[in-house]
């Protein structure tokens, strides 16, 4: 039989401790032991235990109560051999509930049996006697992830009610994301500038487009701006427009973005790839709402609310001469540093329901969820292009998606196939992404780091990036 269980560990269940109710377990066995050595090992640890001894008494359970784990024996006394009453009950109980998981145990387990009862939609299989922690570390797994799974689709029924109002969705429940939420809240409505920080893909672009909307200029637009993609020659005409003739190509007036800003928002992304010289141009319509086109000595004023964004280390950027430390203190009235995705795991189911939705309703699949290895894969993996890359992560896995569930295949992650090839087997675009890959996973996301190491401009690591979604 189990052994005695350890004393309880406060950080058992981690997350789940925030929820308002204890996991519950439904134990099935007829065997009053077992039961009660069940009993002993998780309610120390903050199960909630309903014990029953037949399948007809589990049945009825399953109807006057919710759970977050089925535990089931495979052998009751009508047949204490084959598995057979148990591998019935499991079949039902999947019928009833998909997202539910059951996890079979069986003191006559063997390989086939094992497989039956993984085929039928069992999670796990524990053979009697069990090892306690091995007990407690499937349970604590199954637990979070059916959790995760409930407040998915509770979120994306949310996001769509707020996407109807016309607010962005943003899916931010970690305890991380606590603060972001509360200061969001605090500072949309004034005029103050923001600079969001955070390393490449961790949604700073959201974060933006949440402020202006919930900002007293919601009415009026919202300009992004990618100003390190900006060609240098092209800076000044794209921020502050041109007259005809102010240069070559100059064939007719142009507006820039600042006035298409005029009375709403402007994004600077990436601003710390700014060119230095042009760094004083920006500070002036920043600090009086004055501008001139390119190729005009008449002045314009303009009223625009600035949000900028980067992953670079500015302050490090002003020590070394390359960036202007006024122009950092006009833009940072409030600095918000968003988390990389491997500090908000909690955030990372929600956030696959989310993609998963909205590509499948793009790509006319019918995929409505994950199976409970691609959840476990999702949330284990360290995601080095944080929202970004889970995003085309779930996109690609929709269009691979066979069946109405996502398969941990159909992700790519981890096991990643040409990682494991020799690079003269691969294509070149091949071994660039693969190298781009762990370039950052060895910086953690810090795209100037990697791109140092990889011997390539910021500018030219990005375009990459973006070509291989990452």
């Amino acid at each position: 039989m189990p052994a005695s269980t350890k004393p309880r560990d406060a950080s058992v269940l981690g997350a789940l401790t925030r929820t308002a109710r204890p996991p519950r377990i439904l134990a099935a066995d007829d065997q009053e032991h077992i039961l009660e050595a069940i009993e002993l090992l998780l309610k120390p640890e903050g199960y909630k235990v309903d014990a029953v001894r037949s399948p007809e008494l589990a049945r009825e359970a399953m109807r006057s109560a919710q759970y977050d784990v089925l535990l089931i024996d495979l052998n009751y006394t009508r047949d204490t051999t084959s598995g057979q009453e148990g591998l019935d009950l499991l079949s039902e109980l999947v019928g009833y509930d998909s997202t539910l998981p059951v996890i079979v145990m069986t003191a006559w387990g063997n390989v086939e049996l094992a497989v039956d009862a993984m085929r039928r939609g069992a999670r796990d299989f524990i053979q009697k006697p069990w090892e306690n922690e091995r007990l407690l570390s499937i349970l604590r797994t199954q637990v979070e992830l059916h959790r995760a799974l409930q407040e998915a689709e509770r979120l994306t029924a949310e996001n769509r009610l707020l996407n109807a109002q016309g607010r962005p969705e943003f899916v931010a429940t970690a305890p991380s994301m606590a603060p972001i939420l509360e200061t969001i809240a605090r500072i949309a409505p004034s005029d103050a500038n923001v600079l969001v920080t955070g390393e490449h893909g961790t949604g700073k672009e959201v974060v933006a487009r949440t402020i202006h909307a919930l900002s007293l200029r919601s009415a009026r637009p919202l300009i992004t701006v990618n100003t390190g993609g900006l060609a240098e020659g092209v800076f000044e005409s794209e921020l502050f427009g041109h007259v005809k003739g102010a240069f070559t190509d100059a064939r007719t007036d142009r507006i820039g973005r600042f006035e298409l800003a005029d009375g709403g928002t402007i994004f600077l992304d990436e601003i710390g790839n700014v060119p230095l010289h042009q760094q004083s141009k920006l500070l002036r319509v920043i600090e009086s709402g004055e501008m001139e086109r390119v190729g005009s000595s008449k002045s314009k004023n303009v009223d625009v609310r600035i949000l900028a964004a980067t992953n670079a280390e500015l302050e490090a950027l002003c020590a070394r001469g390359q960036f202007r430390e006024d122009l950092l203190f006009r833009l940072n009235t409030v600095e918000l540093h968003l988390p990389p995705l491997r500090e908000r795991r909690e955030d990372i189911p929600l956030l696959a329901m989310h993609f998963l939705s909205q590509y499948a309703a793009r790509y006319r699949r019918q995929v409505k969820g994950l199976d409970a290895a691609a959840l476990q894969a999702i949330t284990q993996y360290s995601w080095p292009g944080n929202v970004r890359e889970l995003e085309h992560t779930l996109e690609r896995a929709v269009l691979m998606c066979r069946t109405e569930q996502i398969q941990s295949a159909d992700l790519g992650l981890g096991s990643q196939r040409a990682q494991g090839q020799n690079l003269e087997e691969l294509s070149l675009e091949a071994v660039e992404s693969i190298l781009i890959r762990k370039a950052l996973q060895r910086f953690q996301g810090n795209v100037s780091h990697a791109a140092e190491a990889l011997g390539l401009s910021r500018g030219a690591l990005y375009r990459r990036m973006e070509k291989y979604g990452l």
